[in-house]
């Protein structure tokens, strides 16, 4: 596996210069409303979304101040969606500190997120990029689908492979599939290479959604130890899915009965944790994320060799064997 600096190669201008320009978005005149962004601003995490749009851009073209656009708005889109998910999902903690939500409730993180969105929104209608608000409107519209169908199965424990896949491409990989598509478009008015982009993008968010699936069964960064988080929340994400779907009836009940019903008891979180690892729902979906990754490899080779191309493919390598 590359290092994240190597796969950054290509870009480290373009990442340079983004940092005073995402900074400079996330500012209010309102004292506490700044004092919130500052703190995000401070907390923020390796911003693989922006590196996506650079690498995309610079693929097909020279990276520009357009495609510096293209990045803020996607990373603010990611902020916001971030600081909602905390409040949803009621999390105390984001990034290894306090999230929004646990320093300053769900009333202002759910505003602090409207804000962060709205501001990324403005900026791409100041400068008329129209192409780009409609990859932007698409996104929020799709990870907004996922979240509520994400919300529904889990109260109904009736989640099958195919919805789980739904989910995954409508919450995580279509933010990956806009930040390739936004970058192309920054450098092309090439709808149909935008469009390519999109879908290549999309298979790469769905192997990245699936390795941090995977986390919750296996030790993680300096946690080392499975943190259970999506049984404790009823999400039956694909480790889990494959154990159900090669269970017998009874053995099915049990599982579902274990979610449901003693879903915070430590115990029974652990005991499906040894489960899944014991009857193959690690090995499996490691497999389901190869095949997603090398589909979206595959289709970077039909462009022509570059640099940019290489650090493509070295960042959907990275975001599969990531540690954390």
């Amino acid at each position: 596996m590359r290092a994240l600096n190597e796969i950054k190669a290509p870009i480290v201008q373009e990442l340079k210069d983004f940092e005073p320009f995402f900074k400079n978005s996330l500012k209010s005149d309102i004292p506490l409303l700044g004092t919130i962004l500052n703190f995000i601003y401070r907390t923020k995490g390796k911003q693989l979304r922006p590196m996506f749009v650079f690498l995309s851009a610079k693929m097909h073209g020279d990276s520009n101040e357009m495609s510096q656009l293209a990045a803020c708005s996607v990373e603010l889109l990611h902020t916001a969606t971030l600081v909602h998910d905390d409040v949803v999902d009621e999390s105390y903690e984001r990034r290894g500190s306090f999230s929004v939500y646990a320093l300053w409730r769900n009333k202002l993180a759910v505003l602090v997120g409207d804000f962060i969105l709205a501001k990324g929104l403005l900026m791409t209608l100041e400068k008329k990029c129209y192409n780009f608000l409609h990859l932007i409107s698409r996104a929020v519209e799709e990870m907004s689908e996922g979240e509520i169908l994400q919300m529904k199965k889990s109260r109904k424990l009736d989640i099958d492979s195919e919805a789980y896949f739904e989910i995954i491409r409508k919450k995580t990989a279509s933010l990956i599939a806009t930040s390739m598509a936004i970058g192309t478009a920054s450098v092309t008015n090439d709808e149909e290479l935008v469009e390519k982009m999109y879908h290549i993008g999309q298979d790469a968010g769905i192997a990245f959604q699936i390795k941090d699936d995977i986390f919750d069964y296996q030790g993680k960064g300096v946690i080392g130890k499975p943190t259970g988080n999506d049984i404790k929340e009823k999400k039956i994400t694909l480790p889990l899915l494959y154990v159900l779907k090669n269970s017998d009836s009874s053995e099915r009940k049990r599982i579902l009965r274990l979610i449901k019903r003693k879903n915070r008891d430590s115990a029974a979180v652990r005991e499906l944790v040894k489960l899944v690892v014991e009857k193959g729902g690690i090995e499996y979906a490691t497999k389901k994320m190869g095949d997603f990754r090398e589909k979206a490899i595959n289709a970077l080779l039909e462009f022509p060799e570059s640099e940019a191309r290489q650090s493509l493919i070295g960042l959907m390598e990275f975001i599969t064997t990531r540690k954390k």
